[in-house]
């Protein structure tokens, strides 16, 4: 029988320890800050009729969409993103959920678009989206929810990009853009990846004129309309009152820019708009963005259901900190590594292994008995933070050799109190 080649799809990658395990902490951060502001935890299948999810994002989007029919005829997709399955959820349980309803969503999508630095087919997206308001209270809350995101995993130096597609569209109509604004809203959107010239060069593609594409880069760079508009007033003032909103609720003044060219490339879009770049790593694009969708649900229910939320991109942005070296290199899971190498004390290895975990420390105990410097050899490579070792004279002594691999210090210490706990000493040294 011929071996199949073990592989991945292009666009699909495995993940290894020493990167689940950053992942996973990653996930629990965004979990703890999401429930700190009130957002409440749903999921939704990963495949959804065709038609629930056709026509949402965009003719890219609907180009992306991994789809085909199920072995009933029916005609199926997997999600793109979690928002277009949120619009059909609450139109389904709005009247059991009450509004307005904050909610956050931790899973996976795929997009069967170009792979790039930081982007996959399948990845995973962390959203919070507050339904059933038009209050700016919930577009400030969003932008707050942001900066502690990416504070709580330690980065520092971003910014938060805001906008108003409103504004967009009314510079569009200013220049003489009142056909395929969908289309030119999406090459606006790629400014910042292909610069002035490929967006001028892509909207001369939609069969504008050129000069007519370079006045509107120009005016989109100077922030200025053709003329002046009250509604466009309104709509800075109310960008304006956002982000002083935000700087009142102690977020710096630099984290916070009004971009009048931050147009997200996602037709749903109604009103304001976020991105989030890192300094320093232009190149690996929003690791967080979203904006307010006020006429997503009224493809699937009549009652006016208006949202604000925003998608923390966690593949990307774990791209961006392995690149930035905030990533700590282990594959281990506990922090202390327990040597087994005399058989004749195998209960004793496994009591003092539970007895340290009741204590709320976790403990990873070698299978085999193998010879102490393979062992410790294993838990160096694995990134443990500590390695206790008992042997025949330990046991004796009831005393353990405590070695710090970080700093490659041994000390000796009690292993039990007169409790016949593990002794404070010891658990003291391990916290």
């Amino acid at each position: 029988m011929a071996l199949i080649e073990p592989r991945t799809l292009k666009g699909f990658r495995d993940y290894l320890p020493e990167q689940a395990i950053p992942r996973e902490a990653l996930i629990e951060k965004a979990r703890g800050i999401f429930r700190s502001y009130g957002f409440l935890p749903i999921d939704t299948p990963a495949l959804e009729y065709e038609e629930i999810l056709t026509g949402k994002g965009g003719e890219e989007s609907d180009k992306q969409l991994y789809r085909f029919e199920d072995s009933g005829g029916r005609k199926v997709a997997l999600r793109f993103d979690l928002t277009v399955p949120l619009a059909r959820f609450i139109a389904q349980h709005s009247s059991e959920l009450g509004l307005p309803f904050k909610r956050y969503h931790i899973a996976t999508v795929w997009r069967g678009e170009n792979t790039q630095r930081g982007r996959y087919r399948e990845f995973m997206q962390c959203d919070f989206d507050t339904i059933g308001t038009e209050s700016m209270v919930a577009d400030v809350e969003t932008i707050l929810v942001i900066h502690d995101l990416l504070r709580s995993i330690g980065i520092e130096r971003f910014t938060i990009r805001i906008n108003d597609r409103k504004y967009l569209t009314t510079l569009l109509n200013s220049y003489e853009f009142t056909e395929k604004q969908v289309e030119v809203l999406r090459m606006l959107d790629k400014l910042d990846k292909i610069g002035e010239d490929g967006v001028v060069a892509g909207i001369v593609g939609l069969g504008f004129k050129d000069f007519r594409a370079q006045e509107l880069i120009r005016a989109l760079s100077a922030l200025e309309l053709g003329g002046h508009f009250t509604a466009v007033d309104d709509i800075r003032d109310r960008l304006q009152g956002v982000r002083n909103s935000v700087l009142a609720a102690g977020v710096p003044a630099e984290r916070v820019v009004l971009d009048h060219s931050i147009a997200r490339g996602l037709d749903y879009y109604t009103g304001i708009v976020f991105e989030t770049r890192l300094e320093g790593l232009p190149s690996i694009g929003s690791v967080c963005s979203g904006g307010r969708y006020d006429n997503l649900a009224q493809l699937y229910t009549k009652e006016r259901l208006p949202g604000v939320g925003a998608s923390l991109g966690l593949d990307r942005l774990l791209a961006a900190m392995e690149e930035l070296q905030l990533l700590p290199k282990t594959s281990a899971t506990a922090p202390v590594f327990l040597a087994y190498f005399d058989p004749n004390h195998t209960s004793d290895y496994l009591r003092l292994a539970a007895d340290l975990r009741a204590s709320g420390i976790g403990v990873e105990l070698y299978p085999e008995p193998k010879k102490l410097g393979a062992q410790l050899k294993y838990a160096d490579r694995r990134g443990f933070r500590f390695a206790l070792v008992l042997g025949e004279d330990e046991w004796k002594s009831g005393t353990c050799q405590l070695k710090d691999l970080a700093s490659a210090t041994t000390r000796t210490l009690p292993v039990r109190g007169p409790d016949g706990k593990p002794s404070p000493e010891l658990l003291a040294a391990l916290r």
